[in-house]
């Protein structure tokens, strides 16, 4: 991306029973080996529903629905990370490589930032598709932890 793009307006919104369904769909726009690297949206929204320490939203790129976003707060059975995880972040094809998700990420940590915390906590697989480079770039460093059955690599940023 060039220094004289502009990137995209982005919001964090609640879903609705009137966005549900499109917020879903949004899972079929990602290519066979992404969609291997992050849950369905619509897995993650019922799971969110049945963990108390799960926070999730709808991302909005310049007014248009654009990907999906989960938060897991605090360790349990789930997730045994003590802080905030970012259980799932998904950005629909069609938006990608525009900087959304830098910016969304970068929205998170002002929001965190401003509640008092100063890191959050992520994963990825290996592998075609896999988020790593993503996470990289924006200063994501390994933690020496793994999470879940496929022992995704565990990440955290600090500020």
């Amino acid at each position: 991306m060039s220094e004289s793009t502009v990137l995209p307006v982005v919001r964090l919104c609640a879903v609705t029973a009137e966005t549900a369904w499109d917020v879903f769909e949004l899972s079929e726009t990602l290519s066979a080996e992404q969609r291997n690297m992050v849950a369905d949206n619509a897995e993650s929204i019922a799971e969110a529903h049945f963990s108390d320490r799960a926070w999730y939203r709808a991302i909005s790129a310049d007014g248009e629905l654009a990907g999906f976003l989960m938060l897991h707060v605090g360790a349990d059975e789930e997730i045994d990370c003590p802080g905030v995880f970012l259980w799932r972040l998904m950005i629909a094809g069609p938006y990608q490589g525009r900087g959304i998700g830098r910016r969304v990420i970068e929205s998170l940590v002002e929001y965190l930032r401003t509640r008092g915390i100063h890191e959050l906590h992520a994963s990825h697989g290996d592998g075609p598709g896999s988020p790593e480079s993503f996470y990289t770039a924006l200063g994501f460093v390994p933690t020496g932890e793994h999470y879940g059955e496929d022992h995704e690599v565990g990440v955290v940023l600090r500020w």
